[in-house]
């Protein structure tokens, strides 16, 4: 390949042109006029404004970013995470225009989007997953009736939904009332789809994640797991590896079973199958996710692999640069996604950043996405960097983390970085006994 472009923006845009780079491939950003002034679209070979702020006019218009993809003469785009980058249409679309898709076939990207049809398709490839219905509700009399089966509390959830969005816990059958026809409304706003389902909700559960890679040749690897059960609004904030929790002999089944997952729908370049796991142990398919995470500076720190290049090789045609027995894992990593938010109320603080400065002492690296005087605006994910931590045990890894953030200097905005500082405190972290609901439960000391 000689030419990429990312229909992408921030951090992860940036990511991938530092991929590029070291490859000797040039890029082409695309960019909306609230973000001409951001990092990425300086980094880039080339770079084409497509529209105005609101996504539908920009980084979700794929005719604008089409024509980009034309007049450049690009070998493939790279989607990044979130926006485009499960979107079957999409995807489809790119590969039509006789231009590369960095990422699984479309038809993968269809199936595992659609909730109910994975859980089947999971199920009959004997991945267990959460008892939940198999079908779409149609009446909320359906739901109450699912879920007294089950027993509350339920999670009642957007059949094509992702990022915590569409998804709602209810304790008892007035909150499922309460929470039907606002889901539903909610999920076909977002997604386009009004299809729920109902499924249990496991408590005092760990978030577990497997990293999964596949090629056009039949190869298929797993690349240990990603503990991301540290969250807030069901979104992830804390991600690590390996697991402080997990028994080795749990991580070695949940990686066949991840393996079985990826075969099933001959899964082709980088994705992940996340799973929820009870404090026994027993773990259920959730969801795979059909592109690059967020959270995969984590894997690639422990391993020594660029996910991105191996995403590139593979869209290539070619071949998985390493075998399952040649993938080994090293140390420990910690990733704090830190964002421009009030650290009490997880309520968005966009405006300009005055300062941002951070010392990139030994084991540390930061995937930035702004600068000083960078303006985070309302209109995307306040997420300014990824602090990715690491050190050969996870003692290590901690105690540099606490030295980033006491050294880390922000000034202009508020972020989370306060609660970073209180969690690297905290007894529960620092022992790996860690729930989803560990930011709940907690009072941190922060303002």
């Amino acid at each position: 390949m000689q030419k990429i472009l990312i229909a992408n923006r921030g951090e992860i845009a940036l990511r991938i042109i530092k991929t590029c780079q070291k490859m000797g491939i040039e890029t082409v950003a695309v960019y909306s006029e609230a973000d001409k002034d951001m990092p990425f679209v300086t980094e880039a070979t080339a770079s084409y404004n497509i529209g105005a702020a609101p996504v539908s006019q920009s980084y979700l218009n794929i005719e604008a970013i089409l024509n980009v993809a034309r007049r450049e003469k690009v070998d493939a785009i790279h989607p990044g995470y979130g926006f485009l980058s499960e979107n079957a249409e999409f995807a489809q679309t790119v590969e039509d225009e006789g231009i590369k898709y960095i990422g699984p076939d479309p038809e993968t990207i269809k199936l595992m989007g659609d909730k109910i049809l994975s859980r089947k398709t999971m199920a009959t490839a004997g991945v267990p997953v959460v008892p939940g219905s198999n079908e779409g509700i149609k009446t909320l009399e359906e739901a109450c009736r699912l879920a007294e089966t089950m027993e509350y509390p339920v999670m009642l959830k957007a059949s094509s939904g992702g990022g915590g969005i569409g998804m709602v816990r209810c304790e008892n059958e007035q909150a499922l009332i309460k929470a039907y026809e606002p889901t539903r409304a909610r999920a076909k706003a977002y997604f386009g789809s009004d299809e729920v389902f109902v499924e249990k909700f496991i408590s005092d559960a760990r978030h577990i994640e497997v990293q999964i890679f596949g090629d056009h040749h039949g190869n298929r690897v797993t690349l240990f797991e990603r503990d991301c059960s540290i969250q807030r609004r069901h979104q992830k904030v804390i991600e690590e590896s390996p697991s402080p929790f997990l028994s080795d002999t749990t991580k070695n089944l949940m990686f066949q079973t991840a393996l079985a997952a990826a075969e099933a729908v001959q899964y082709k370049n980088a994705g992940t199958i996340e799973f929820i796991v009870d404090e026994h142990e027993n773990f259920y398919f959730l969801e795979m996710n059909t592109r690059l995470q967020v959270e995969h500076p984590v894997t690639e720190e422990i391993t020594g692999i660029d996910l991105v290049k191996w995403q590139i090789l593979v869209a290539n045609g070619e071949k998985l640069p390493l075998g399952q027995e040649s993938i080994q894992s090293s140390g420990h990593a910690i990733e704090f996604r830190l964002y421009a938010e009030n650290p009490k109320t997880f309520l968005p603080s966009p405006g300009k950043i005055e300062v941002l400065d951070w010392d990139k002492g030994e084991g540390v690296r930061v995937d930035y996405g702004y600068v000083s005087n960078s303006v985070v605006t309302p209109y995307y994910d306040p997420m300014i960097a990824k602090c990715i931590i690491y050190g050969a045990s996870r003692d290590e890894a901690i105690g540099r983390a606490k030295l980033f953030f006491a050294n880390l200097k922000i000034e202009g905005i508020r972020t989370n970085a306060p609660l970073f500082i209180e969690v690297l405190k905290e007894e529960d972290f620092l022992k790996g006994r860690y729930t989803t609901n560990f930011l709940t439960n907690k009072t941190f000391a922060v303002n």
